[in-house]
């Protein structure tokens, strides 16, 4: 965390690449701060979805706060001011709105740090050269998102990824193997147009071949509202209504949540300073009567290690 030291136009210049290539981040800024403080009015930070951070927010107490409150403002998708301080300090004089987080490290002094989510614009791969993939294509790109067409013999499962919608539009021509290629880099959603029964035997096969249930059972046929007997212009609008609804919605965010795996690590308390970290190697683990401990900073595990029964005892009575 944190080895990445930039200035604050290096963060921005960053931030413009990682929203170039549709990575979803958070973008921290210091608006306030009291000495004494590591950080600077003004100092930016890229957190990324992973919990990496690039850039300079604060020291040992400050970093972890910022990193865990900015992957909630990535997963919620709403901004948050932050006010880090030590318990007490602020009092009544706290603005509604805000959310307060002690630390208990004096060197922090207290900070103001604003965190607002950077969501990409939607990603769209449209397979096939149908004149309903050109439209498709075509109105993907007038409401801002991005969006690319890709023959399907040179659609790979590379060209899409978790975040990505695909939309496989290939008539009949080769939809088995691309439809295979497409579930392989499971996308947030995966539209096969054609009817019930072509795509019921595209599915049945792919089964046979041994690609999880699970999979195919995310894979929507036909793509689109159903509007009926329509022209491929409409066919095209449909889809994509189909598509807006579902990021309105939250199932597409909903449906990315169940394909990935669980990795973050779950959320304990130091028992020192009762700030939240997270419970895994980064946190200073510290083994005691055959319990484990986590936290924030050297300091608080060296303050355990001297008189571990007086903190022991503090986390009992709470």
């Amino acid at each position: 965390m944190g080895d990445c030291v930039m200035d604050s136009w290096d963060v921005l210049q960053e931030a413009s690449e990682l929203a170039r290539r549709g990575e979803a981040f958070a973008l921290a800024t210091v608006v306030w701060r009291q000495g004494p403080s590591s950080s600077q009015q003004g100092s930016r930070a890229i957190i990324t979805a992973a919990g990496e951070l690039r850039g300079w927010i604060g020291g040992a107490c400050a970093e972890p706060v910022v990193i865990r409150e900015a992957r909630q403002v990535i997963a919620q998708g709403s901004a948050r001011l932050l006010l880090l301080g030590t318990p007490g300090q602020f009092g009544a004089a706290v603005p509604d709105g805000m959310t307060v987080v002690p630390i208990s490290c004096q060197s922090e002094g207290a900070l103001e740090v604003y965190i607002e989510p950077v969501v990409p614009a939607p990603s769209l791969v449209v397979v096939g050269h149908s004149p309903m993939a050109h439209k498709l294509t075509e109105l993907a790109r007038s409401v801002g998102w991005r969006a690319e067409l890709i023959p399907g013999e040179d659609f790979t499962a590379s060209d899409a990824s978790e975040c990505s919608m695909v939309v496989v539009a290939t008539q009949g021509h080769g939809d088995e193997e691309i439809v295979e290629q497409a579930v392989a880099a499971r996308p947030a959603y995966l539209g096969l147009v054609g009817s019930r029964r072509r795509g019921a035997a595209v599915l049945g096969y792919l089964a046979d071949r041994g690609v999880p249930r699970d999979q195919l059972d995310r894979v929507k046929v036909p793509a689109g509202l159903d509007l009926g007997p329509t022209s491929h212009q409409e066919i095209a609008v449909a889809i994509l209504a189909e598509l807006v609804q579902a990021r309105a919605t939250g199932s597409l965010r909903a449906a990315q949540a169940a394909g990935a795996p669980a990795t973050r690590a779950a959320q304990v308390v130091d028992p020192v300073c009762g700030m939240t970290v997270e419970a895994g190697p980064s946190s200073h683990p510290l083994e005691h009567a055959g319990q484990t401990y986590y936290f924030c900073m050297p300091g608080c595990r060296r303050q355990f290690e001297a008189d571990p029964g007086a903190y022991v005892r503090k986390e009992s009575r709470c």
